[in-house]
């Protein structure tokens, strides 16, 4: 079944679709959910106990807050992917879909990952420990690439379906060069070029535990900075890779 116009404004007791700020659709057996992509001011809604099983149309509800979908369609968490753009968002509850797996560890790690600020999950309250830990054991949901866009269909990196539950478990742990790469691209940094810093990463792999620990403490403590201490932040960093770029070029002349 399709959620209509009609049904909206009934049911939020609004005149227009820009003005629906809180829509229940509990257990209406709905499939299509496309007319949310109207509803540019939405803030909670609830979807529980239906048939929906894409996220996309609650992408454009950049005010969106609350999202109720226990017991939906949704097969696999690459449907996150259309959630990051969502600043506001804040519960999510997505429990009783296949999309969950067989492996509830690895399901919610993975949703904080690339969901960080959501402060409830499933109903239960999102911990910094948790965030933390999610850094280091989720999987990554990327946006579609341009690939695939031609197909009407993303093509994301990670899929967690009920089919396949446990495949995120199967790939390799990230390589130095890639971790180094992510925490970079969060800074809003040029990544190195590969090779650049050889010695530094032989150093560096040593010690890949203390590595992730430091890690995971500057990426929770940056959601903390403003303007200006995410400036200085970048300046060091800068600073600091020309000096090993440095140390790199004197140790190749000795």
């Amino acid at each position: 079944m399709k959620l209509t116009r009609t049904m909206v404004l009934s049911r939020a007791k609004a005149s227009e679709l820009n003005n629906v700020r809180k829509l229940n659709c509990w257990g209406s057996r709905l499939t299509d959910i496309s007319i949310c992509r109207e509803m540019p001011s939405l803030e909670v809604i609830t979807l529980s106990v239906n048939s929906v099983s894409t996220l996309e149309p609650v992408s454009r509800c950049q005010q969106l807050r609350e999202l109720y979908l226990r017991r939906n369609r949704i097969a696999s968490l690459t449907e996150l992917s259309h959630l990051k753009g969502l600043p506001r968002l804040r519960v999510l509850w997505l429990a009783e879909n296949p999309c969950c797996g067989a492996d509830p560890h690895l399901y919610r790690m993975t949703v904080l990952r690339n969901l960080p600020n959501l402060q409830k999950l499933d109903n239960q309250a999102v911990t910094e420990e948790e965030l933390s830990r999610a850094l280091m054991e989720g999987e990554e949901v990327t946006a579609p690439s341009r690939e695939g866009a031609g197909n009407g269909r993303p093509e994301l990196s990670y899929a967690l379906s009920a089919t396949h539950p446990t495949a995120a478990n199967q790939g390799a742990p990230l390589t130095y060069r890639e971790e180094a790469s992510s925490v970079q691209g969060q800074l809003g940094l040029k990544p190195p070029a590969r090779d650049r810093f050889p010695s530094l990463q032989r150093a560096v792999v040593s010690s890949r535990k203390n590595r992730s620990n430091v890690l995971t403490a500057i990426l929770l403590l940056l959601r903390d900075l403003d303007t200006d201490a995410l400036e200085v932040v970048h300046q060091t960093v800068v600073n600091r890779l020309e000096a090993l770029h440095r140390q790199e070029l004197h140790e190749d002349l000795e």
